[in-house]
């Protein structure tokens, strides 16, 4: 299965490694596991996670207070990462990324 980042995912993925490294040597690369093996989740089982808004899915992150948020098409058989959104902080900050990728 395809997996896709928006490019403003990959970039909040990136900057919460960088912060999280900054804080303990090493943690940065746990969160990037983290992420990696949720995504892996997501491919296995798509349809598995909770429905966030019409058209998206979250998947919480096993250990760090982030949800991976995605589009699924069954059709194309592709997962889109739309945020990579801290879970405490600017509740649905994302939405007017899907209209614009």
């Amino acid at each position: 299965m395809k997996v896709r980042f928006y490019k403003a995912a990959a970039l909040e993925m990136d900057e919460a490694a960088v912060y999280y490294e900054q804080q303990l040597e090493g943690l940065g690369e746990r969160f990037v596991i983290a992420i990696k093996d949720a995504v892996e989740r997501i491919k296995a089982l798509p349809e598995a996670y909770s429905s966030f808004s019409v058209n998206t899915r979250r998947c919480l992150v096993n250990k760090f207070p982030y949800g991976i948020i995605y589009l699924y098409d069954s059709g194309k058989i592709e997962i889109t990462i739309v945020a990579v959104a801290h879970l405490h902080r600017k509740p649905d900050y994302w939405r007017g990324r899907i209209a614009k990728e």
